[in-house]
């Protein structure tokens, strides 16, 4: 299994296509939760259609909302959520936890997550 967790930048631009699609084994799964430009989208269909990987899950495509000419449309062996995977429940009561758990250390004079040095309290 591969799974990326990178930012998109010139140097990952695409970084998943072709040639790296040919070395990974015919077992493998490929999992992107980073950003959909990642993956050439085109190659990975191929790599599909020919079994050269055994699948893929994805949560990000290049262009979102995903357009019914995206060439993963319907892709066999091939899971794309909307992009919302992060939205549990659970996931969101956390958030919310800690947003209340910030304000009220905040107002306690006890900052919590500080970062750079903004919203210390001498």
């Amino acid at each position: 299994m591969l799974t990326l967790h990178c930012p998109l930048t010139p140097e990952t631009d695409g970084i998943i296509n072709a040639r790296t699609l040919g070395i990974m084994k015919k077992t493998a799964y490929l999992i992107n939760t980073a950003r959909g430009a990642l993956v050439n989208e085109t190659d990975l269909l191929h790599a599909l259609e020919q079994g050269e990987i055994a699948g893929a899950g994805l949560d990000v495509v290049t262009e979102e909302p995903m357009p019914d000419s995206n060439p993963l449309r319907g892709a066999r062996n091939c899971i794309i959520t909307p992009h919302v995977a992060w939205a549990s429940v659970e996931a969101r009561e956390r958030l919310m936890q800690g947003v209340f758990d910030n304000i009220r250390n905040f107002k306690d004079g006890r900052p919590s997550n500080v970062k750079n040095g903004v919203g210390e309290v001498s």
